[in-house]
C-alpha cells in the first residue's frame, strides 16, 4: 500500500500508471494531495482556491469512468493545479485581481475543458501576479505565495502559485501562462520545469488577456517528461481562438522520451550574460553548457544583436494591449462595482471602480499603454517597438539557419527576497530579461533545472526552438535532465527538502 506521503512525491505518469494498475485510485491520490495542501499552503500560499469535495466528485467520477471499462489516457486520475487566468465554471476566476473578486464565470476555457476531458482531477485555482503582471506574485491582490525553496523569497510570477504549488509537492502537475517569461521564469527560481510552448500551439480561448499578441498557456511539472504529457493532453487546434494554429502537436513525449542530443547543433545566445547576471548562475549554466557538449552536441556561440531592445521593445507592445484588453472591466457588466448609490453616472462609477479594483502595477501598464497608443505618440512607442520586435524575430531566424537550437540561463538571477524588488519597476522587470524575445517572436522555449547557485537556490537552463518545433526543447531538456540525475543520484528537486532538512 503506497502512503499518502510517497504518493504526493511522485510524478505525474508514475501516478497515472499506477491508477491505471490499480494499485491505487484517483480519489487515494487526490486526498493525498487534499491533506499536503492543508499541510503546506498556509505558509506557502500556492492557492487561492480549493474545494476539496469538489475535488474528490472529480477523483470519484475517473475511478468510476475506468471501473466501468472506459479507455482513459495516461494522466486520467491525476491531480492540477490551475492558474486563476483560465475560466471554470465551477470555480472563482479572479485572475489575481481584486476587480474579478468572487467571479464564476459562464464557461469554461478551452484548456479548463481539455483538462476535463483528459481526466484530470483540479484541486483548485492558483495565486498569480494581477493580470499576469508581474515576475514575482507579489501583485496579487490576494497576497504573496511563497517560494518552497526559502519562503522568504518569491516564487516567481506571474505565474508564481502554480510553480510554488509543484515545488511544494502540493500538485504533480499546474498551468501557466507565458507572456514575457511568466511560466519559464517561476520555473526556474522554484527549481522545476516549465514550458511556453508556440504562440498558437496552445489555445487562449477562456484564458483571461493580458496581451493577447503574447499571451502563452503552458505546463508545469516536476519532470520534462511529465510536461510533455500535460503540453499534449491540453495543445492543438481550437476554432475559438482566431490564432490558434491549425497544425497537429509536434510529437513532445516522443521527443522527451529519446532524451538524446548526440549530432544537435546548440547555440549560446552571446547578448545572455555577463553584468547583472548572478556568479551561480552563470557558473551552472556553463556547466550545463558543457554537458550538452559531452553528450554529443555540438556547441557554437550565437550572436542576436537585437535581443538587447527586447525588454524596452515588450514594455510598450505589452502595456499598449493591456489597456485595451483591461478597458472591458467597467463595472457596467460583471466584477466589483464602486459607488453604485443612485446618484453617480456611469462614469464616475467605472473610475472610483477602477481606482479600488486596480493594483498600483496594472494601473501602471495600462498608463504607459494608453500613452504609448495615443494620438501624436503611436509611430514614435508602439510603432517602433513592433518594427523591433520584427528584427527580435529575424535575430532568431538568422540564429536557427545556423543551430538546431538555443541556450541561455532562464533568468539572471536565483530567487530574490520578497520586498526587495517591490519598489523598483525596472529592477523587477529584469527577470524576464532572458525570456522575453521568445514571447516577441512566438517561439517554444522551456526552463529545465540545471543546478544550485552559490545561495544554495535553483538555477534555471532555458533552451529555445523554431516556431512549431516544440519537440526540440523536451529532447534537449530531457537530455540535460537525465544527465543531471546520474550526476546528483536522483531529480534535482529532492534537494529543496534535503536543505529544509538541514535548517
Amino acid at each position: 500500500m503506497t502512503t499518502s506521503t510517497e504518493l504526493v512525491r511522485k510524478g505525474a505518469a508514475e501516478l497515472g500508471a499506477l491508477i491505471a494498475g490499480g494499485e491505487t485510485s484517483a480519489v487515494e491520490v487526490a486526498r493525498a494531495h487534499l491533506d499536503r495542501i492543508a499541510a503546506v499552503d498556509g505558509q506557502v500560499h500556492a492557492f487561492l482556491h480549493v474545494d476539496a469535495e469538489a475535488t474528490l466528485a472529480q477523483a470519484r467520477a475517473v475511478d468510476e469512468r475506468r471501473a466501468a471499462g472506459e479507455e482513459l489516457g495516461p494522466l486520467a486520475g491525476v491531480p492540477i493545479a490551475h492558474k486563476d487566468v483560465f475560466t471554470t465554471t465551477d470555480m472563482p476566476t479572479t485572475a489575481g485581481s481584486k476587480i474579478l473578486e468572487g467571479w464564476r464565470p459562464p464557461y469554461d476555457a478551452t484548456i479548463t475543458s481539455r483538462l476535463r476531458a483528459a481526466g484530470l482531477v483540479i484541486l483548485g485555482k492558483t495565486n498569480m501576479d494581477e493580470f499576469a503582471m508581474g515576475s514575482s506574485t507579489e501583485n496579487s491582490a490576494y497576497g504573496v505565495s511563497r517560494n518552497p525553496w526559502d519562503l522568504g523569497r518569491v516564487p516567481g510570477g506571474s505565474s508564481g502559485g502554480s510553480s510554488a504549488a509543484v515545488a511544494a509537492y502540493e500538485a504533480p502537475l499546474s498551468t501557466g501562462t507565458d507572456t514575457g517569461g511568466s511560466i519559464r521564469q517561476p520555473a526556474a527560481v522554484t527549481g522545476i520545469v516549465g514550458v511556453k510552448p508556440t504562440y498558437g500551439g496552445s489555445s487562449r480561448y477562456g484564458v483571461i488577456a493580458f496581451a493577447s499578441s503574447l499571451d502563452t498557456p503552458g505546463p508545469f511539472a516536476r519532470s520534462v517528461g511529465d510536461a510533455a504529457l500535460l503540453h499534449e493532453a491540453f495543445s492543438g487546434h481550437d476554432p475559438m481562438d482566431s490564432t490558434s494554429i491549425d497544425r497537429p502537436v509536434p510529437p513532445v513525449v516522443e521527443a522527451a522520451r529519446r532524451a538524446d542530443v548526440e549530432g544537435l547543433r546548440v547555440g549560446v545566445v552571446r547578448e545572455f550574460g555577463g553584468d547583472g547576471y548572478q556568479q551561480g548562475v552563470t557558473a551552472r549554466f556553463t556547466e550545463a553548457v558543457e554537458l550538452l557538449e559531452s553528450l554529443g552536441a555540438k556547441v557554437v556561440e550565437v550572436s542576436c544583436p537585437h535581443f538587447s531592445t527586447a525588454l524596452p521593445a515588450y514594455y510598450l507592445i505589452a502595456p499598449s494591449e493591456a489597456s485595451s484588453n483591461l478597458a472591458r472591466f467597467d463595472a457596467m457588466r460583471y466584477g466589483l462595482r464602486v459607488g453604485d448609490d443612485g446618484t453617480r453616472s456611469a462614469e464616475e462609477v467605472m473610475a472610483l471602480t477602477r481606482a479600488e479594483g486596480f493594483g498600483p502595477e496594472v494601473k501602471r501598464r495600462i498608463m504607459l499603454g494608453t500613452y504609448a497608443l495615443s494620438s501624436g505618440y503611436y509611430d514614435a512607442y508602439y510603432g517602433k517597438a513592433q518594427q523591433v520586435r520584427t528584427l527580435i524575430a529575424r535575430d532568431f531566424d538568422a540564429a536557427f539557419e545556423q543551430v538546431d537550437v538555443l541556450v541561455s540561463p532562464t533568468t539572471p538571477t536565483t530567487a530574490f527576497a520578497i520586498g526587495e524588488r517591490a519598489d523598483d519597476p525596472m529592477a523587477m522587470y529584469l527577470a524576464d530579461l532572458c525570456t522575453i524575445p521568445s514571447n516577441l517572436s512566438g517561439n517554444a522555449a522551456i526552463s529545465v533545472p540545471c543546478g544550485l547557485a552559490e545561495d544554495g537556490l535553483p538555477v534555471g537552463l532555458q533552451i529555445m526552438a523554431p516556431v512549431l518545433a516544440d519537440d526540440r526543447v523536451y529532447r534537449v531538456g530531457a537530455a540535460v535532465e537525465r544527465a543531471l540525475e546520474d550526476r546528483w543520484g536522483g531529480p534535482l528537486l529532492a534537494k529543496a527538502h534535503e536543505l529544509e532538512a538541514a535548517k
